[in-house]
């Protein structure tokens, strides 16, 4: 999957956490970006099966979505972290993190959460 997808997956994720239903409007919103590349990125997602839209239009994460989208948030929450510990600001480690987490490997990552947890208690 391209940064973008995962992009827009981790927003619908975060976007549900807030609120009950989310549209592409919402993510267009959050993200900044025009609802044209919203719906062409929303429409790929739906293709791929990622996600589902209702009648209504308000997007739903099928399981796969969902799975992704937590992965990829988790990564940007241990990121975010590990800078901070490292002594960058906190909106800068959030920046870093989200370029980060779309390609790390997973054996990085693993290496960042055994740090953090014997550092964070």
């Amino acid at each position: 999957m391209h940064e973008s997808g995962e992009m827009y997956l981790e927003t619908i994720y975060v976007l549900y956490q807030k609120q009950q239903n989310v549209r592409s409007i919402d993510v267009a919103e959050e993200m900044g970006f025009s609802k044209p590349s919203v719906s062409r990125g929303v429409s790929i997602l739906k293709r791929d099966g990622y996600l589902t839209v209702d009648e209504k239009g308000y997007l739903e994460l099928t399981d796969a979505g969902t799975d992704l989208a937590m992965k990829i948030y988790e990564r940007h929450i241990i990121l975010t972290k590990a800078l901070v510990l490292l002594g960058v600001d906190e909106q800068t480690a959030a920046q870093d993190a989200c370029k980060m987490e779309h390609v790390i490997s997973d054996k990085t990552l693993e290496a960042f959460k055994k740090h953090l947890n014997e550092h964070i208690k």
